[in-house]
């Protein structure tokens, strides 16, 4: 099993959700690298406050719950900027757009002030709103209530109203996981309540995410994959789930991948 710096930090990053300790040995054989490639992550996963060094290996310093916003951030950033760039060729310029909680939908936001002009945007996500305010002339909307600290978002119940008060042309969110079955997999009941309510205030609902949530184990479940109207990822899906996206009409838009 081969993939780049990125994609290993992340996939090691999840392997920590449901254990306690990997060694250095069992992560080079698993990924086909030497030690010392896999130390070089381990190193990276601890200075991003990912995990913690023990002798011979890592351990999770969050197990069972998702990582902070400013942790997934670098991980996997570069599959993240892939789909954000094949994202931003769907959008027209002077499109209404709301946006979800999570990295992947503000690193399209962050594509998107590069390339168009006089967008509107409504949403939650506290980190995407400011890079909004500070980069671009385009109309922004936020949402009230009360934030959650690692996650940098505002939920709660004031979320269905807030969004219900727009009918955006665009609804663009992420998804914690995409279980075998379809599900759409979240770490909590406010995370599915700001999707759902996105999903009953568009006109097209784009789901971000990049390959990893197919195998991500996440446990409030909220929807399904084949509910959307296009799905975004760096690479293909499992044949399952392409399966699914064909029989109900979602288009699936793969996009370059990372190098």
């Amino acid at each position: 099993m081969r993939t780049g710096s990125d994609g290993r930090q992340m996939a090691i990053a999840e392997m920590l959700r449901s254990r306690d300790f990997i060694t250095v040995e069992e992560l080079a054989v698993h990924f086909a690298v030497a030690t010392q490639t896999i130390r070089r992550d381990l190193i990276a996963l601890c200075d991003q406050g990912v995990a913690r060094r023990r002798h011979g290996g890592i351990e999770s310093v969050t197990q069972g719950k998702n990582l902070a916003f400013k942790d997934r951030s670098v991980l996997n950033r570069e599959a993240k900027q892939s789909i954000a760039a094949a994202v931003a060729s769907h959008v027209h310029d002077g499109a209404s757009l709301s946006f979800g909680i999570g990295t992947t939908p503000q690193i399209v936001a962050e594509a998107l002030l590069s390339t168009h002009r006089d967008l509107k945007v409504v949403t939650n996500n506290l980190p995407l709103a400011l890079m909004v305010a500070r980069g671009s002339d385009f109309t922004l909307a936020i949402a009230g209530g009360n934030v959650r600290g690692s996650d940098l978002d505002v939920c709660g119940p004031s979320i269905d109203s807030f969004f219900a008060s727009y009918k955006v042309d665009i609804a663009i969110f992420g998804v914690a996981g995409v279980d075998e079955d379809g599900s759409l997999l979240d770490f909590s009941q406010d995370e599915v309540r700001v999707r759902e309510a996105m999903l009953r205030n568009c006109r097209k609902s784009y789901l971000v995410l990049d390959s990893s949530k197919f195998t991500r184990a996440a446990y409030v479940h909220g929807g399904r994959i084949d509910q959307v109207t296009a799905v975004f990822c760096e690479t293909e899906p499992p044949a399952r789930i392409q399966r699914m996206l064909d029989q109900s009409g979602v288009q699936f838009i793969r996009s370059s991948g990372p190098a």
